[in-house]
């Protein structure tokens, strides 16, 4: 026994306290805007029950969990060990094309297993995790040869495979949160302009491309609807991002408060809408601390690369910062109708164990890059 907390304080004493505390901090304020809206009554009519908030607070403690397992590992060996995890993922995610569910008749998209007790698990998020891991390592192992043709053909193969595979899957959101992880991987890892440039061009030349032939009716309503006006549907594509607006404004500087009864009905406010909760509960103070807090995260796993002992740490910290800061910005940016209604959740605070779990994971990749700087921390 002495032994075990000996290690829990050596562990304690070298870790990133910051980090855990911010995450708690943020896990925290989702339980309790879980609970205020269960308890208001307006739960039921969105689909969220308390057995919603058991379900967060057994993901977060799970999460911590496995956060605490994972920092302890050497993400050395983790990195080399994407020949079993990653076929792992693309086995999970291609099952949800045969036996994927939907969590809700609203979501079009079967991205979802069947577990036991009546859960559900979204494959594509544990392959976040597998992605950061090895791009991470693909790029440590071309080190300085970034630059070189072959290489970069080889790096936009690992970057467009996750991408298009959840496209099909029917999850746009997600796939552009593979995208962004590998744009902005890739960029702080020193690829050259003279493959930038280009590939903007090309990105510029597939927008209406991909407009007329990728994207469907209903999400080209979305766009019309939040950049012209005169396209606004308020009863149909326009419908929740108005409510959400008119939710975040009720709630003015300092919000109704948690717990009470005559909150602003939003659909999908616990989970890709609890932003427009957090709003009119904690009011624009509130909601202004809670992005604080978000990006604290964001700029502790950028001190994080900047202070690792070598690039692979570095760049699992860049995909876990590009992975939060873009999840924040285009599910913030919806919920204020400025960015069209695209299915992706807040970290950390929107309900669903899925998100939350890989969260916690990615989390403790960040916490083990931290922690392995000092090797004091494994010996006595």
């Amino acid at each position: 026994m002495k032994r075990f907390w000996a290690s829990a304080l050596r562990y304690i004493r070298f870790t990133d306290k910051l980090m855990l505390l911010l995450c708690l901090l943020v896990s925290g304020i989702s339980v309790l805007c879980l609970y205020s809206i269960v308890h208001s009554g307006i739960g039921p009519k969105l689909g969220a029950y308390e057995r919603n908030v058991i379900v967060q607070i057994g993901a977060i403690g799970m999460g911590m969990f496995c956060a605490v397992c994972l920092s302890l590992l050497d993400y050395h060996v983790l990195a080399k060990l994407w020949k079993f995890y990653v076929p792992l993922a693309l086995f999970l995610v291609g099952l949800t094309f045969f036996y994927g569910v939907q969590v809700d008749e609203t979501i079009d998209d079967k991205a979802w297993l069947t577990l036991p007790f009546g859960m559900t698990f979204q494959p594509a998020e544990l392959m976040k995790i597998c992605f950061i891991l090895s791009l991470a390592y693909h790029l440590s192992k071309i080190k300085g040869g970034i630059n070189r043709p072959a290489n970069m053909i080889l790096l936009c193969l690992h970057g467009a495979f996750p991408v298009l595979l959840v496209h099909l899957q029917g999850d746009d959101g997600t796939a552009l949160i593979f995208l962004f992880i590998f744009v902005t991987v890739v960029f702080l890892a020193g690829v050259s302009w003279k493959y930038l440039l280009p590939a903007a061009g090309c990105a510029a030349i597939a927008v209406p491309i991909v407009w007329q032939y990728v994207f469907s009716e209903d999400q080209r309503k979305r766009f019309l609807s939040v950049y012209f006006s005169a396209y606004a549907d308020p009863v149909g594509s326009d419908y929740q991002q108005r409510l959400s607006r008119i939710s975040i404004g009720s709630g003015q500087m300092t919000g109704k408060g948690l717990f009470q009864k005559d909150y602003w009905y939003v659909p999908k406010m616990h989970n890709d809408f609890i932003f427009s909760f957090i709003g009119q509960a904690l009011g624009f103070i509130g909601a202004l601390a809670v992005v604080g807090l978000l990006l604290a995260i964001c700029i502790r796993s950028i001190h994080t690369a900047v202070t690792a002992l070598d690039p692979l740490g570095a760049y699992i910290c860049y995909g876990f910062f590009a992975m939060i800061f873009f999840q924040c910005a285009l599910n913030i940016g919806m919920c204020l109708s400025v960015l069209p209604v695209i299915g992706v959740t807040l970290p950390l605070l929107s309900y669903g164990g899925s998100s939350v779990l890989i969260t916690y994971l990615g989390m403790g990749l960040v916490l083990s890059v931290w922690t392995h700087r000092r090797k004091a921390l494994f010996y006595d």
